[in-house]
């Protein structure tokens, strides 16, 4: 049903260009001396202010099936890193592979799993055309360094109801309400430098504790519960759907997790995609906003035959899948995260030198070529 519906939107899609809320073209600075056009299906609701920060802000979205493809005269060759193919963040990408959508644009794309740390200076030499990860202490640290790679889509944000975040062993007389953070043992997967520093920074403030006064310890993601458990550490930043292993226990707490309404990671690319051959650049991003718009616009998990086909996709089990909210697919990026991001790793002691401006390290011009927004 859902491959029918996609069709039918496309189809109407491309018969509806004059009920576009924008009345002409406008050059437009940014990624080269590029022109923004009009994009069908994508009116007032395809952009939302990058300031608002609200955590009841309802993510951008275009109708179904937009933005319509609009295939390069010539197919391009792209390479994606990411640092796993089975996370449920990663399913836009895995869902648009599947499903045509980066063909349809021209696009011949592969997915290659590769840890950030890796991959990053193969983006800035353009050995690789893209990263789906975060603008972590690294990314930062090499934009110091000359690299020229930049933040162009955002990926998700929590629904209210997730629990995804920092978790602690309550101590006698401890609750939710009444933790002291200072000194705890914290487990983690990637340790300091990560984007958890910003929302986990908020958390140990409420409790007495900070970022320069817990000691990290870096775990795989198959041990950090049961160190938590075990007491091996005594506090974690546990993710989907590993929480649910401790939820509702009356020995742990959840103290917080990344904001509502903002996106900590996304799309990164390299001198491939930001200079050499923004039109590709333009197009990934197209196929991915308009998977989003036909597959994850709303509550996805909502639907069985999709939770089960997203399973298969990510060779996760069904079940657990279904156990946690979904995710609030989001490609925009809110004014400020990468400084937010940067007093973090400043706290944590893990930045090289001074915090860059938003200019070096965000580019929202390519989405929004995408949707047709004019700034």
């Amino acid at each position: 049903m859902r491959g029918r519906t996609y069709l039918v939107a496309v189809a109407l899609l491309a018969s509806a260009a004059c009920s576009s809320p924008y009345e002409d073209s406008t050059p437009r600075a940014g990624a080269g001396n590029r022109t923004i056009s009009p994009v069908a299906g994508c009116g007032a609701t395809s952009w939302t202010d990058p300031a608002d920060l609200s955590p009841s802000r309802a993510p951008a979205r275009c109708r179904p099936g937009a933005p319509a493809p609009k295939a390069l005269a010539k197919t391009r060759k792209l390479t994606i890193a990411t640092g796993t193919l089975s996370a449920e963040y990663v399913a836009p990408l895995q869902v648009a592979l599947d499903k045509g959508e980066f063909e349809r644009e021209g696009l011949d794309v592969t997915l290659k799993v590769l840890p950030t740390p890796d991959a990053l200076p193969l983006l800035a030499k353009g050995d690789l055309d893209a990263i789906w990860a975060a603008p972590e202490a690294a990314v930062m640290n090499g934009l110091r360094g000359g690299f020229d790679i930049k933040w162009v889509a955002g990926n998700f944000s929590p629904d209210p109801d997730s629990k995804s975040g920092l978790w602690v062993r309550l101590k006698d007389g401890e609750s939710a309400s009444r933790v002291t953070m200072a000194g705890r043992r914290l487990g983690t997967m990637i340790g300091k430098g990560s984007v958890i520093a910003y929302p986990m920074e908020k958390a140990l403030e409420k409790h007495g504790g900070g970022l320069d006064r817990i000691q990290y310890q870096q775990l795989g993601s198959a041990d950090v519960l049961t160190a938590l458990e075990n007491g091996g550490v005594d506090s974690a930043w546990l993710l989907d759907p590993v929480w649910r292993k401790v939820d509702g226990q009356p020995a742990y707490a959840f103290l917080g997790g990344q904001p509502q309404g903002e996106p900590l990671g996304g799309m990164l690319y390299g001198p491939s995609l930001l200079q050499r051959d923004v039109d590709a650049g333009v197009a990934l991003l197209r196929a991915y906003i308009r998977t989003v718009n036909s597959y994850f616009a709303t509550d996805y998990k909502s639907d069985d035959a999709f939770v089960g086909y997203l399973a298969k996709l990510l060779k996760a089990d069904r079940q657990i899948l279904r156990s946690t909210p979904s995710l609030r697919m989001d490609w925009e990026i809110r004014e400020g995260t990468t400084d937010r991001l940067q007093a973090a790793y400043t706290a944590q002691g893990v930045s090289e030198g001074d915090p860059l401006p938003e200019s070096e390290t965000v580019d929202r011009t390519l989405y929004e070529e995408a949707v047709g927004h004019r700034s």
